[in-house]
């Protein structure tokens, strides 16, 4: 892997960042007679070479000159959107040229469910209010204008997609009410979540990419592990040999569950366990046989267990310095083009390490990689000094604003002996006495809350 492609600059991302960074300042105190102007032009320039051009080249034009209409607040959204698509793009490409890994082919989208236009248009028209009043003029009448809009599009499982993003942004914004109040906006999040549900009120925007069904086996990579107070995520990130002889490909298997904000750690395996058999052959380091499981073309497994079951042993550094190298990186759809989305499988070894455990960094010929130990989770026996300590390891190479390297297994020396240390060993159950520990605390946790709340029924 050339490293050294990570720390070299790519031509034109600063300017498309600050392209949107113009148009989120204007957003803050609102399109309905924006005081700031600069930032709808320089949106609009960074399109200009682009078939978007001259709708957004007049979208900006009647913005500024407090006379836009919800389509022109389409075209802006739009245009920002494809902004980030095309730094998305280079970043990705950077890192393909990096890794050295061939590309698959452009996903297919499947033709949508039959929408409901009125509910649309309806989402629509409270984004653009929205967007009127801009973040600092927001205030709790306008934003619970939204709650019959979204029980209306949670009822309609085709919109759930936007429905889902609604509410979280709604309940997000009224939590920050009044705007005006604020000290600190978040723009760019609050950019990113009303362009992206401006886009799915158009219909057809949300067709889901093309379902095919795969046979072959799967060798995972490591865990990814994501926590909320109220909700928890696993994605395991792996290799699958499709039974047909054509080249490996990168998939993903996620699984997403609620969770009380008393479980934490590992106790939170107890949680994902039951909806993922995977888990097990990520903790007991064993490859899982796949019949006709289905996978997006993005790369993700619509996971089913009577589709799998486990396979022999397969070692997860094995797999990544013998078959990742070859692997396809699937590709994503345009709305889906987003910097923050970008988790790349890597494996890296022969490097020198940086810094200390707040700030670790990999260091290759003069070049250096930061490392993300702030990513790792609680509930598995990695840690920044077993990772300072390591002489090869398996991460996602995020961007933000640079180049991260998130770790998800590395290995080091223990007692004079080579040994791999992952994030999710922890995830199928483990004898590791801090594990084992762990969980018992999750587990009696559990027991009083479940009790607690049968208590409530029995009332």
């Amino acid at each position: 892997m050339r490293t050294d492609l990570l720390t070299d600059p790519i031509a034109g991302l600063d300017e498309a960042l600050a392209a949107v960074d113009a148009f989120d300042d204007v957003l803050v105190s609102g399109l309905l007679r924006p005081q700031k102007t600069a930032g709808l032009t320089e949106l609009a320039n960074a399109v200009a070479g682009s078939p978007l051009a001259t709708r957004v080249a007049e979208a900006a034009e009647k913005t500024a000159a407090a006379a836009a209409g919800e389509e022109h607040f389409v075209s802006l959204a739009a245009a920002r959107v494809a902004v980030f698509g095309s730094v998305h793009d280079a970043v990705l490409t950077r890192i393909a040229e990096a890794t050295g890994r061939p590309s698959g082919e452009e996903a297919i989208r499947q033709p949508s469910e039959p929408e409901s236009p009125n509910l649309l248009a309806a989402a629509r028209s409270w984004l653009s209010d929205l967007v009127r009043a801009g973040w600092q003029g927001i205030d709790h009448d306008l934003i619970s204008a939204s709650a019959p809009v979204i029980s209306a599009l949670l009822a309609e499982p085709s919109l759930r997609r936007l429905a889902v993003l609604l509410d979280g942004f709604a309940a997000e914004l009224a939590a920050s009410c009044p705007g005006a109040a604020l000290e600190r906006v978040p723009v760019r999040r609050w950019g990113d979540l009303w362009s992206r549900g401006m886009l799915l009120t158009l219909p057809g925007v949300a067709a889901a990419p093309a379902i095919e069904t795969v046979t072959g086996r799967l060798l995972p990579l490591g865990v990814d592990l994501l926590e909320h107070s109220t909700a928890a995520q696993a994605q395991v990130h792996a290799v699958l040999e499709p039974e047909d002889g054509t080249a490996p490909r990168l998939v993903r298997a996620s699984v997403t569950v609620p969770k009380p904000d008393t479980i934490i750690g590992a106790g939170i395996w107890q949680l994902l366990r039951p909806h993922l058999s995977l888990l097990t052959a990520v903790s007991e380091g064993r490859s899982m046989d796949l019949a006709g499981m289905s996978v997006t073309a993005e790369g993700d497994l619509l996971w089913q267990d009577e589709h799998a079951r486990l396979g022999e042993p397969a070692d997860a550094f094995s797999t990544a310095r013998v078959v990742l190298p070859k692997a396809t990186a699937p590709t994503v759809v345009p709305l889906d083009r987003h910097p923050v989305r970008i988790a790349v499988p890597v494996f890296l070894e022969g490097y020198g390490i940086e810094g200390d455990d707040d700030a670790l960094s990999f260091t290759f010929a003069g070049s250096h990689l930061s490392v993300e130990t702030d990513r790792i989770p609680a509930a598995g026996p990695l840690t920044p000094k077993a990772i300072a300590t390591s002489s090869a390891c398996i991460g996602l190479i995020r961007w933000d604003g640079e180049f991260r390297l998130q770790p998800l297994a590395v290995e080091t020396t223990v007692r004079k002996k080579t040994t791999a240390v992952h994030a999710g060993a922890w995830a199928g159950g483990t004898e590791d006495k801090a594990g084992v520990k762990a969980e018992k605390a999750a587990t009696d946790a559990a027991a009083v809350l479940r009790e607690r709340a049968g208590r409530l029924l029995r009332k």
